[in-house]
This record gives C-alpha cells, sequence and structure tokens, in this order.
C-alpha cells in the first residue's frame, strides 16, 4: 500500500512521487539496489567538489542522505510503536557544519549509508500493516510510518537526480 494524501505533509509529495512501487519494503530495497549501483559509479576524485559556492561537497550530500534517513526512520520506529511525542525538526545545514565531511574519504561516507540503509530495510521488514499506518508527530506536522518509507526512498532519489545534474 502507498501512503494516501494526508497522511503525511504536504511538502513530501514530491519524493514520495518519486517512488514508483506499492510497498514500503519492495521501494526500499528496489532504491537501495539502484543508490548502491549509483554510489559505486561516484569517481572519487569529485568527493570535495561543489557546484557552486555554499553548495555542500558530493561527500557532504551523501552525509545527508544517511543524516535524514537516520532521522526518518527514527520517526518511523517512534510512530509505529504509537508513541504521540511530538518529534523537533532538524537543521540539515547545521548537520553538515558538523560532520566533518572533510576528515572522512568517500569510502566511509558510503559504508555509514550502507549500515544505516540496512537498518532501515531490517525495520521497515519487520513492520506489519497496523504499525505502518501508526501516526506520529515531526517538525509539528502528522505523518504514518509507511509514509515515512515512502519518504525515504524518495528522498534518496531525488538526491540522485541532484548530483548527477550537479555533481557529475
Amino acid at each position: 500500500m502507498r501512503p494516501e494524501t494526508g497522511t503525511y505533509p504536504q511538502y513530501f509529495d514530491h519524493y514520495i512521487a518519486l517512488v514508483e512501487e506499492n510497498e514500503v519494503q519492495s521501494a526500499l530495497k528496489n532504491n537501495t539496489d539502484e543508490f548502491l549501483k549509483f554510489l559505486d559509479s561516484l569517481p572519487a576524485e569529485k568527493a570535495e567538489f561543489a557546484y557552486a559556492k555554499d553548495k555542500w561537497t558530493l561527500k557532504e550530500v551523501l552525509l545527508h542522505i544517511t543524516d535524514a534517513e537516520r532521522i526518518f526512520a527514527y520517526r518511523a520506529l517512534r510512530f509505529s510503536r504509537n508513541d504521540t511525542t511530538p518529534l523537533p525538526s532538524f537543521d540539515e545545514n547545521e548537520f553538515i557544519e558538523f560532520a566533518n565531511s572533510g576528515k572522512r574519504s568517500l569510502q566511509s561516507v558510503i559504508d555509514e549509508f550502507k549500515t544505516v540503509r540496512s537498518a532501515t530495510l531490517s525495520l521497515f521488514n519487520s513492520l506489519d500493516n497496523d504499525e505502518l499506518t501508526r501516526k506520529g508527530i515531526g517538525s509539528s506536522q502528522t505523518c504514518t510510518a509507511l509514509a515515512m518509507g515512502f519518504i525515504i526512498a524518495g528522498h534518496t532519489k531525488h538526491h540522485i537526480k541532484v548530483i548527477k545534474e550537479n555533481y557529475l
């Protein structure tokens, strides 16, 4: 099942629309295969490249994808467990500012993503339909665990496009 409009903040429409699959587990599995293949094709010499002043480097974009996935998966876990405690937003620019990407290799950033995605897959593979449709509040907006999974996959697809257009 796909998330229905109204079960997530409207500003995530773009990410969810990028996901072609109709089940979150297959969406995340296929997205993982696509993204890992894409990561293998990235030239190491582009790791520190930023396409404009004040834009993130390629490594920073990859760290952003991983950071956002961790946060979205955590929200999905909390929502699926019927936790209605409002969860705060996060400032992606502050996260990147303090990520120390310059001290890391491109491979270490890729390896971190693989670890996080493995945990995300495990989480979503463990959730049944009741758990997936439970709601919570993140960034002052109501969302379901199911929608969080589609947002994770769509967010990654969005950044594949950004990387192809601006970094390669």
